[in-house]
């Protein structure tokens, strides 16, 4: 299995949608909007879950395409960097 990011969707996007541009490529098996912490807004980005020679044929159709008269940016998600733990804010 492999983890595609995909970025510079629309902020309108659903979770359906994204399914459907993917499953043209095989099977999707999970599908991930990023929404802000704060105020639940869809962040314009995701991942999208899919068995490795689909994915690598989603990548190569879909990186560059316009979705809602955005171009996707898809690629293979990285690991996310270690981060230092956030500091808690004050108010005084």
């Amino acid at each position: 299995m492999k983890q595609l990011y995909v970025g510079n969707l629309p902020y309108n996007a659903t979770e359906e949608q994204v399914r459907s541009v993917f499953a043209a490529y095989g099977a999707v098996n999970a599908v991930r909007m990023m929404t802000d912490r704060e105020t639940g807004r869809f962040r314009g980005f995701g991942f999208v879950v899919m068995e490795d020679d689909d994915a690598l044929k989603a990548v190569e159709n879909l990186n560059g395409k316009d979705f809602g008269g955005r171009n996707l940016r898809v690629n293979e998600a990285r690991e996310r960097d270690e981060r230092p733990p956030r500091r808690e804010q004050r108010s005084w």
